[in-house]
């Protein structure tokens, strides 16, 4: 109920079947990388699932690139290796246990993500690296930019479940669960996250 309470609506126009979000954080600053999904009480459209981002995660840089990426149930995900060091991905979340051993410049492994939810990624060689894989099982997902802002398209009009994960949001599974009327004008929303420091 307090996270109901602190959704607010805010007033821009909006496309028919839209779900447009801009999330902040306690003090009013954008929130990047957050994970938005939606369930329309009325369901979810049959078949397989795809995203016009792709389901690939490059080490570059001593980074993994996309920071954030998101994949439907049964994705596989290719780690390409574009650094030149070896890199060893892993990890140890609940929908993904699993390891990669390392493997150099040019080369690249792939994984398998069967399980909903998210997965945190780190390496074995390279303390400073993280990055995470939101495994999802709706087509209607999207992620914040820098200004805090996300759109969802294509919703169907009625009451819809609309989760918000973020890697540092207090919560259990780092989500936060709300939910929205949709109309066929649209809707605009504006949340706010209590995130960690």
């Amino acid at each position: 109920m307090m996270f109901l309470a602190a959704l607010m609506l805010y007033p821009v126009s909006a496309v028919a079947g839209s779900l447009d979000l801009r999330l902040t954080d306690a003090k009013g600053a954008p929130v990047e990388n957050a994970v938005i999904t939606v369930h329309p009480a009325s369901g979810t459209p049959k078949g397989s699932i795809s995203f016009p981002w792709g389901t690939t995660m490059v080490q570059q840089n001593i980074a993994f690139g996309p920071h954030v990426l998101i994949v439907p149930v049964g994705a596989t995900v290719r780690f390409p290796n574009k650094d030149k060091v070896r890199h060893h991905v892993y990890s140890f979340s609940r929908p993904a246990k699993f390891e990669i051993k390392l493997f150099g410049k040019d080369e690249t492994r792939s994984y398998k993500f069967t399980t909903e939810g998210a997965v945190a990624l780190g390496c074995n060689i390279h303390d400073s690296m993280s990055g995470f894989i939101k495994v999802v099982d709706t087509p209607f997902a999207a992620k914040s930019n820098a200004s805090g802002a996300a759109r969802l398209t294509g919703l169907p009009s009625g009451f819809a479940r609309v989760t918000v994960w973020h890697s540092k949001l207090r919560g259990k599974d780092n989500e936060m669960i709300v939910s929205v009327p949709l109309t066929d004008g649209g809707v605009s929303r504006s949340i706010k996250l209590a995130l960690r420091p």
